[in-house]
């Protein structure tokens, strides 16, 4: 009678240190994928404090390494980047002009970290504003973006600006990294004009490879695009009908593209 009281207890003790085991690493899984969401969300807010301050080049290191499988990036309908170097590319050289203020502010993150921890995706709205002084003739070229009056002889673009993020992230000798990122610009708008009225004269400036305009005013356009977009986005029209792209990510266990 002993003896068997002893077997069972013996069974019982196994029986709940396995169900412990499996509590406990349930538990760790579930808090490495929270500080995993967490260092992913981290890693996209420094990129826009980064951009907004236009210390590009600091951004590089925040990209997967050379040679990684599948890097993609895409920005306007002028073309997909998908080598590291013209990935990386936008990012380089970009000016610190007087009188220009980029002020993006993200909101609305949507971030599933894959339950096998190797990838992430994420999707933000952003709203901000951008402004900047151009030199008169070279804003003869785009007179529909320019604010009527002159700043110290020069002409003003001063925007209010709305797009959307899909991102996917690698995470790579224990760091998360950018791995595929798009940009869609959702609407924008000079400050005296409403987004309405501007954008029917804007829905032809995404398929345009404009990226800044330098410290001299003059435009600078991107990099050359490796290959042709997949599929094209525009911005709000009020010709249009409003749809839900990027699909917010869902809890899955791996890597599949569904922001190709």
């Amino acid at each position: 009678m002993s003896n068997t009281t002893t077997d069972v207890s013996v069974d019982q003790l196994i029986a709940e240190v396995a169900r412990l085991r499996e509590q406990v690493e349930a538990a760790h899984a579930l808090a490495q994928r929270a500080e995993d969401r967490g260092q992913v969300e981290n890693l996209f807010n420094r990129y826009m404090f980064l951009h907004n301050a236009f210390e590009d080049e600091q951004i590089i290191p925040m990209w997967v390494k050379e040679g990684t499988e599948g890097i993609r990036a895409r920005y306007t309908n002028a073309g997909q980047y998908t080598t590291w170097q013209s990935v990386t590319d936008y990012h380089r050289g970009r000016p610190h002009p007087e009188g220009k203020l980029i002020l993006h502010t993200t909101n609305t993150p949507v971030i599933e970290v894959a339950a096998d921890g190797k990838t992430a995706k994420g999707v933000w709205l952003m709203a901000g504003t951008e402004s900047g002084l151009t030199d008169p003739k070279v804003a003869e070229a785009f007179p529909e973006m320019y604010s009527p009056d002159e700043v110290l002889g020069k002409k003003v673009w001063a925007h209010w600006v709305w797009c959307k993020y899909a991102i996917d992230f690698l995470k790579q000798d224990g760091e998360w990294k950018f791995w595929k990122f798009r940009c869609y610009e959702l609407a924008r708008a000079p400050f005296e004009e409403n987004w309405v009225s501007f954008g029917l004269k804007n829905q032809g400036a995404f398929d345009l490879d404009l990226m800044y305009f330098g410290d001299d005013g003059k435009p600078v356009f991107m990099p050359k695009a490796d290959e042709p977009v997949p599929s094209t986005n525009h911005p709000y029209s009020p010709e249009t009908t409003q749809k839900l792209e990027p699909v917010p990510p869902v809890p899955h266990q791996s890597f599949t593209d569904t922001f190709a």
